[in-house]
């Protein structure tokens, strides 16, 4: 479990607060890393042989890569809506500075084949709506068939209004078959604070084979959870508290592409969507 649940502060490098490649994930592909920047300060990153996305979480930042300078708009909190996004080949070497200060995400994978430098905005930003009813969450898919075009990687946010249910039923991609793709994933979470302290959440993962897994775990705001196989959800918002939590997946099948199967104890869950509304919080 502790290799699995990475709680905030136990996987700092001297740049990130978050820094896990996929070395120290002990996998082959997706990595994350979390960077925080004060006002008008700036600081040089290396995407190695990766490529990465910059999120930003809270505030605005300036990148500046290949001779040319991007302005993401961000947003002052990561249940204010969508922002801004930018990938950045491998190999890349960029300057990244922050003129009101903040927070910003680089979720990455190991590419063999980088895409081009790549804006969207934030006004452009696929958005599916998921689930119905207490299981409802909206999911900006800024890197996925819909949105930035990579080489392996796919990534996505999620917001979870209180007391509602996400990554849910249970659902899992740790081969490769005619319904599923075996990718590792990534959870990064963010909780909203109480009028008395600091929000909560929780994540379930288990195995679905012989290999051991089984977490149940309370997250935090900058806690990540590291998901190398088996059934993974659900995300439980409770009442009081939204959940954020940033995807990251990548694999090694010749396909970008996200097949996963359901639990089979809980497939049947689907079957209730029809008949209930998208939680009217989230539209």
């Amino acid at each position: 479990m502790t290799e699995i649940v990475r709680p905030l502060g136990t996987a700092r490098s001297e740049q990130f607060e978050v820094d896990i490649d996929a070395d120290a994930a002990g996998w082959e592909y997706c990595s994350l890393r979390v960077l925080t920047l004060g006002v008008g300060s700036s600081t040089e990153i290396s995407t190695g042989d990766s490529e990465w996305i910059a999120v930003p979480l809270s505030g605005a930042f300036d990148i500046k890569v290949e001779g040319t300078a991007h302005h993401l708009r961000g947003r002052p909190h990561v249940f204010a809506g969508p922002t801004d996004v930018l990938y950045l080949p491998p190999g890349s070497n960029a300057r990244v500075a922050s003129p009101t200060g903040g927070r910003i995400a680089f979720p990455g994978s190991r590419a063999a084949n980088g895409q081009p430098v790549q804006f969207l905005a934030a006004e452009d930003m696929p958005v599916a709506w998921r689930g119905a009813g207490n299981m409802s969450r909206r999911a900006y898919e800024f890197c996925n068939d819909r949105g930035i075009a990579a080489d392996r990687m796919i990534a996505m946010e999620v917001l979870t209004p209180a007391g509602n249910w996400s990554s849910y039923p249970p659902h899992k991609h740790d081969v490769d078959s005619s319904t599923e793709t075996q990718l590792e994933e990534v959870y990064y979470f963010e909780v909203s604070d109480g009028p008395s302290g600091p929000g909560f959440g929780y994540v379930r993962a288990r195995s679905a084979d012989e290999r051991p897994l089984d977490v149940l775990a309370e997250v935090h705001t900058g806690d990540v959870v590291l998901v190398p196989f088996g059934w993974h959800g659900p995300v439980v918002a409770p009442p009081g508290h939204d959940v954020y939590y940033l995807n990251v997946m990548a694999g090694g099948g010749e396909d970008r592409v996200w097949r996963f199967s359901d639990d089979p104890d809980a497939a049947w869950i689907r079957e209730t969507w029809d008949h209930l509304e998208i939680d009217p919080r989230l539209r």
